[in-house]
């Protein structure tokens, strides 16, 4: 009689089955979000000719979702000082009591820490304000992305009745009234001083203010010691989660929009829906952008507290979970949450050379 000496295969379990479907549809996603990086070679920042352009190339050959951030831009000296001079110029405002920098505080963070600034007359502002910091890297500005340059968005808190609630003939006369401002506008513009070169001087500032040499950076770059195992672990839970499918890019973020609520409803226990929360909505009216707003960035995610269009958010754990439930329609564990937390600290740069750190709220 003959034996045979080949073993019967058996039947994968269900759990098998699943993890196998799970590791492709991981591998997808990350294969998915490379390739989308892979196909943007650069990033043009200049929205106009007569404006700078500064490029942002891949590193490869990591072919890492997220790119590190560029260096500092070599701009006209000239012109960035005198653009830093009006981003903290109270004349700006009609009550000539704002200033760019009274939202946007470069002393820490890029923003005040509120959960929603105040404007003009004091009153608070419909969102929470974004960075500053690195924002010159996002394609579009504001929550809902109603603008597509810094120049743009400059001209609309300007003349936005609840922020700056000004105008550029009142701004140019108050600036022709000192003579210093003439001289320097004088030197640097054919034409002098005049809303278009307004906005031009703060924006080359702007382009100035990126936070580069992260620890992530540096290992982005090659530096394979720049992190330690639980902050590499951190990222590769970050990736395996799919996050990366929205946080990618140079700026880990802000250059696409999302619905707010994909696999649950986010504003079904809110006591009251604010026009605010209607996010691209407002500027497209279409109804498919109703609560999509630009994907944040995660650049120091850290230290910018606190977080979402609402400002609702105060920790990063809480940011987690909430995005797991209603972005990822799942729950991620307590220990894979705290090394994603570790995985984002490696986030936080430098401005001027100092690591930015996170102050008291007030």
């Amino acid at each position: 009689m003959k034996l045979s000496l080949r073993r019967s295969r058996k039947k994968p379990s269900i759990y098998q089955t699943r993890q196998a479907s799970n590791r492709k549809l991981k591998n997808a996603w990350q294969s998915l979000c490379c390739l989308f990086v892979i196909s943007l070679p650069s990033i043009n920042l200049a929205n106009h000719d007569h404006f700078t352009s500064i490029t942002v190339t891949p590193a490869y050959p990591t072919k890492e979702p997220i790119l590190p951030l560029p260096a500092i831009p070599q701009l006209d000296p000239g012109k960035i000082a005198l653009g830093k001079k009006l981003f903290f110029d109270v004349r700006l405002s009609a009550s000539k009591k704002l200033s760019c920098a009274s939202c946007h505080d470069l002393s820490s963070n890029g923003a005040d820490y509120q959960v929603h600034s105040r404007g003009h007359d004091n009153t608070p502002l419909a969102v929470n304000t974004p960075s500053i910091f690195n924002a010159a890297l996002n394609p579009w500005q504001f929550w809902d992305g109603r603008a597509r340059s810094l120049e743009e968005q400059i001209n609309q808190v300007i003349e936005n009745p609840r922020e700056m609630a000004n105008s550029w003939p009142v701004i140019i006369r108050r600036l022709n009234d000192d003579p210093v401002y003439r001289r320097k506008f004088e030197k640097l513009y054919a034409d002098g001083i005049s809303a278009r070169n307004i906005r031009n001087a703060i924006t080359i500032f702007e382009r100035t203010l990126l936070t580069p040499d992260s620890r992530f950076d540096r290992w982005l770059r090659g530096d394979k010691q720049a992190l330690n195992a639980e902050e590499k672990k951190g990222y590769r839970l970050f990736k395996d989660y799919g996050c990366t499918a929205c946080h990618q890019g140079v700026n880990v973020g802000g250059n696409l929009f999302q619905k707010v609520g994909i696999f649950a409803d986010y504003f079904l226990y809110r006591d009251e829906i604010h026009l605010a929360d209607y996010g691209r909505f407002n500027v497209t009216g279409r109804e498919r952008d109703r609560y999509v707003f630009r994907v944040p960035s995660l650049r120091n995610v850290a230290v910018t507290a606190p977080y979402f269009h609402d400002g609702s958010v105060n920790t990063l754990d809480e940011a987690l979970r909430l995005v797991a439930r209603y972005q990822l329609g799942r729950t991620i564990n307590r220990n894979d949450i705290q090394s994603i937390i570790i995985f984002l600290k490696t986030l936080t740069g430098k401005y001027k050379g100092q690591w930015l750190t996170q102050a008291h709220a007030p």
